[in-house]
Formats: structure tokens, C-alpha cells, sequence
């Protein structure tokens, strides 16, 4: 099953597509709650480049690391990847209002769908407030 989870940015295309693959942004925004950070972050941006953010718990009692490989990339239009055996897009599409950042992904089968959704919207929300500060 796919989900999808869209947000709506106020700022130009090159400033949503930087921040959204930036190492240091990256360790800003990706996270779903107050209690979560992204301690690190490398990004090669490529077709067969890898990518890899760390989330922990802030009180260390929990961490993972979410990796993956880029299949496609279109310059401030299209990011697709795989991670493990599911793929996820992001997609840039500007209007007269900004530009809103879709993410399809595959679910996994750990976790109930809803749960899954919040959690991604909730990082998805993160990104939009953290891009908006900046410009």
C-alpha cells in the first residue's frame, strides 16, 4: 500500500529543494516530535548515490537509521529512491502560492497505516516551518 502526505512551503523552489537536500537542514527538520533529533545526515544526490539520516530518541533510548538509494532525479521537480525493499518520490510542484512537497511511499507492515501517515506528515510539517523561517 501507498501513502501519500503532501505540505504546501511559502518560499521559491531552490530554497525548498536545497533545504530538502541539505545534510545540515536536514538535521533541522527531520524529525516527528520534540522528544527526536537527527544526529546525522550525508546525501549524495544522484542517480545510485545513497542517502542516510539518523533519528535517536534525545534521551537515547531509541535510534535508527533511515538509508536508501536514489533511482531518480530531476533538478526541483523529482527526488524517487528505494529503501530496503519499498521506494518512496517526493515531488516539487510550484504554484502561485509555493511549492507543495508530496511524498509517496511504501508502507511497511510494522506499524498501522494512520500511525505511519502522522509520523511523516509530522516530519513533512517540520520541513515546510523550517524552510519558511529562513527565507
Amino acid at each position: 500500500m501507498k501513502i501519500t502526505i503532501d505540505t504546501q512551503v511559502n518560499a521559491p523552489v531552490a530554497e525548498v529543494w536545497r533545504a530538502y537536500t541539505t545534510p545540515e537542514d536536514i538535521k533541522q527538520w527531520n524529525t516527528a516530535s520534540d522528544d527526536w533529533h537527527t544526529t546525522e545526515s550525508s546525501v549524495d544526490l544522484r542517480v545510485g548515490g545513497d542517502f542516510s539520516s539518523r533519528m535517536e530518541a534525545k534521551d537515547g533510548s531509541f535510534g535508527f537509521d533511515f538509508a536508501g538509494t536514489y533511482t531518480n532525479v530531476v533538478l526541483h521537480e523529482l527526488i524517487e529512491y528505494s529503501f530496503g525493499d519499498r521506494v518512496g518520490a517526493v515531488e516539487f510542484l510550484q504554484g502561485a502560492e509555493g511549492v507543495t512537497v508530496r511524498v509517496t511511499f511504501d508502507a511497511e507492515s510494522d506499524n498501522p497505516i494512520e500511525q505511519q501517515r502522522q509520523g511523516w506528515q509530522a516530519i513533512l510539517d517540520n520541513f515546510a516551518r523550517h524552510v519558511e523561517a529562513k527565507v
